[in-house]
């Protein structure tokens, strides 16, 4: 075999030596080579740190600027959006696109306790990638898109949202009308049976504004809603066709976002307050309504949401009119509870339920709804109890009816 001579290495006694001294030429030709590197590296940086810290900061701002002219160019709403332009180019962050930190309830109640009462809120925990998305989507529930619990809607205010279900039952069949309807202060009504049919139509329509944002300083919000009943005898050919009974609830109420565990690992998701008007328009010896204040909380159990209320009447100050319907809270009670269980597909079954213990009365309503196209869901519902109506809240009665649903009791 032919050696070719390598820096005079070609004696087999002093190759090994020579072996040893090429590879330690190379082991300190690449250590100089990242020396000298490093060296350049350095020196890019160092000309980097010439560089005023504003400039630095102002890039910075500017690319924290685009992203936020992005995020506000997704915005639907024109008036929201254009607000949301205008905050950026004053260098605000809008609240449409801020993360709102609900209050830690616990906390909170214990520095009362303690003698320093304070608002004290969530601190916010920053995550990235598929973490984030997982986050995201624990937190925006119906609920939470309902009462902007975790981020303000960009739909804005004073625009108009839904509130409780708004529906039409084209067959509606009550098993028991209210053909003598009456209070302890109201003389009887009598209706004859073709007067009052028992198979009608009933409809509901009911909205909300949010009128105030991110009050207190802990993200409160406060809302104006509407809900509309109507019960219309559409199938009384005999007598027009009249609308047989019509309830209207304006109210007003304020929504806070908080953070707390429930048992069987569920969380209350908000808490609120509101006063609401019952009645229905009319003249004695038919005329009805009452006024009350109310509680209410937001808890959430996977898909189980819940939703109770508790509520005290205002007392009647009208000295010159004797209360309508002195009685109502017998039956009506002072709370109810809704809940909504998501099904899966769009399906949901959800209901409303009240009762006074100490009068054993009360009504339950219970609601399956299955969608049958974008913004339209197929309605079925089951009323069994009393005050299905403010007119009939002192009678017991058992109803079913089918129709379409356009939303559900958290307004999606």
């Amino acid at each position: 075999m032919m050696h070719i001579p390598v820096l005079g290495c070609d004696k087999e006694s002093t190759r090994k030596n020579c072996m040893k001294f090429i590879l330690k030429t190379l082991v300190l030709a690449v250590l100089i080579t990242s020396v000298s590197a490093h060296a350049d590296t350095l020196q890019t940086l160092n000309v980097q740190e010439d560089k005023p810290v504003m400039d630095i900061l102002e890039t910075t701002s500017r690319k924290s600027t685009q992203v936020l002219f992005y995020e506000c160019a997704a915005v639907v709403n024109d008036s929201a959006r254009l607000a949301c332009f205008d905050n950026v180019a004053q260098g605000n962050q809008p609240s449409v696109l801020k993360e709102k930190l609900p209050l830690d309830l616990s906390k909170t109640v214990v520095s009362t306790i303690k003698g320093n009462p304070q608002a004290v809120l969530v601190q916010k925990q920053i995550a990235y990638g598929s973490d984030k998305i997982e986050k995201d989507a624990e937190k925006y529930t119906p609920l939470s898109l309902t009462y902007d619990l975790d981020k303000n809607s960009p739909i804005g205010l004073w625009k108009v949202r839904p509130h409780n279900p708004t529906y039409i039952l084209p067959l509606f069949v009550n098993g028991k009308p209210n053909r003598n309807p009456s209070t302890p202060n109201q003389e009887v009504k009598h209706y004859s049976t073709d007067e009052m049919r028992g198979v009608e139509t009933k409809m509901q329509v009911s909205m909300k504004v949010k009128a105030v944002e991110d009050l207190f300083g802990t993200n409160a919000d406060l809302w104006m809603g509407y809900t509309q009943q109507s019960h219309w005898q559409v199938y009384n050919e005999n007598n027009s066709r009249p609308f047989r009974a019509s309830d209207y609830r304006p109210e007003i109420f304020v929504t806070q976002p908080v953070s707390a565990r429930l048992p069987f690992g569920g969380k209350l998701r908000m808490i609120g307050a509101g006063a609401e008007h019952h009645s229905n328009g009319e003249k004695d010896p038919l005329s009805r309504s009452w006024n009350k204040a109310y509680l209410m909380g937001g808890m959430e159990w996977g898909k189980l949401t819940v939703i109770p209320r508790i509520w005290s009447r205002f007392a009647n100050k009208d000295s010159n009119k004797p209360d309508d319907n002195p009685d109502i809270q017998r039956y009506y009670g002072h709370g109810d509870i809704q809940f909504i269980y998501q099904l899966g597909q769009g399906s949901q079954i959800s209901g409303l339920g009240r009762l006074n213990p100490p009068t054993g009365k009360g009504a339950l309503q219970l609601d399956y709804v299955y969608p049958l196209g974008r913004g339209i869901s197929g309605y079925v519902q089951v009323f069994q109890g009393y005050g299905q109506s403010i007119v009939d809240y002192n009678h017991e009665t058992t109803a079913v009816g089918v129709g379409i649903m356009l939303n559900d009791w958290l307004g999606l």
